[in-house]
């Protein structure tokens, strides 16, 4: 199963796809304090300065890694709503709905404010369903055009494209 994570601290999130990752180490060159694949979480924040974390990961030639501003905004992942959901302090912003039939989900709906958008916020909703799938075992796909291109990056990968 693909794992898709994301790695977060005050300021700044991490994102990390295990199927484009093939570890040529750059990130762990560039930041050793903050990648370590012998460690469990292998990304820990807080180790480094946010400036080395950014910079290590621009150095990733796989596109594994992402990174982006947390511009203070919040995402919860509201089993209870079948969603994930993102909120600069109680208003929320954005969210990403899922539909679970026969033990599997499917992401329907992505959807950020317009004034958030370009913030990254979209990408961490779906990854926020995509950890808490991969925890419970059940397979995702999408309906959802935005999470299909973040699904199908790792599909393309897959497939040889």
């Amino acid at each position: 199963m693909n794992v898709h994570r994301t790695y977060e601290n005050e300021d700044i999130v991490v994102f990390w796809n295990s199927e484009k990752c093939f570890h040529a180490k750059r990130c762990v060159t560039g930041s050793p304090k903050t990648f370590d694949p012998s460690r469990r979480p292998w990304i820990q924040l807080g180790h480094a300065e946010n400036p080395e974390v950014w910079q290590a990961i621009e150095q990733c030639p796989s596109g594994a890694l992402g990174v982006a501003y947390r511009f203070g905004i919040d995402v919860r992942f509201e089993e209870d709503r079948n969603r994930s959901a993102s909120y600069e302090g109680e208003t929320q912003v954005g969210e990403c709905e899922y539909q679970v039939m026969d033990g599997h989900w499917t992401i329907a709906h992505t959807g950020v404010r317009p004034e958030y958008e370009g913030r990254g916020i979209a990408k961490r909703l779906v990854y926020a369903v995509l950890e808490a799938a991969e925890r419970r075992g059940v397979e995702v796909s999408a309906t959802c055009s935005y999470a299909q291109r973040i699904l199908g990056d790792t599909q393309s990968r897959r497939d040889g494209m």
